[in-house]
């Protein structure tokens, strides 16, 4: 006969290190709304102060839509938050299936850049963030950014 197994329920349980929220990315442009209120949601049950709730909300907007312009899906929106006591920094990851090849450049494409009506969107994320990237993998690409939390 064997032993019973030790019971866990008594053994102290370190806190987790993060928090974690994981959102599917619909391949469609109203999905950038749609993930933009159900981030607002998550930032606001783990008490990210407004100032940086903003400003991740607009970086969750262009990291989202870049993934659904530019790259085959599919796409997913993580973010993470480490726990109290740990380095206060909000973590927010885009993975997706990598870049749509790219067309030959029109006549239209030609225009200086100050006159387009897109390609900021990595300016804004890198004004709005304490570190930001890019890491490729196989079959999968994921941008990145960090912001500091407030007090």
């Amino acid at each position: 006969m064997s032993a019973p197994a030790p019971s866990t329920s008594d053994a102290p349980v370190d806190p987790p290190a993060w928090v974690e929220h994981v959102c599917p990315l619909p391949h469609i442009p109203e999905a950038v709304c749609a993930v933009r209120r159900r981030a607002r949601t998550v930032l606001a049950q783990w008490r990210v102060p407004t100032p940086t709730a903003d400003d991740a909300l607009l970086v969750i907007s262009e990291l989202t839509t870049n993934a659904i312009v530019h790259a085959r899906p599919p796409a997913v929106l993580r973010l993470s938050l480490p726990a109290p006591g740990h380095r206060r920094a909000l973590r927010i990851e885009v993975t997706d299936a990598g870049p749509v090849p790219r067309r030959r450049p029109s006549h239209d494409d030609l225009h200086p850049a100050e006159h387009r009506e897109n390609g900021r969107g990595t300016d804004i994320v890198a004004a709005l963030s304490a570190r930001h990237g890019i890491s490729h993998h196989p079959e999968r690409t994921t941008r990145w950014a960090d912001l500091h939390m407030g007090v």
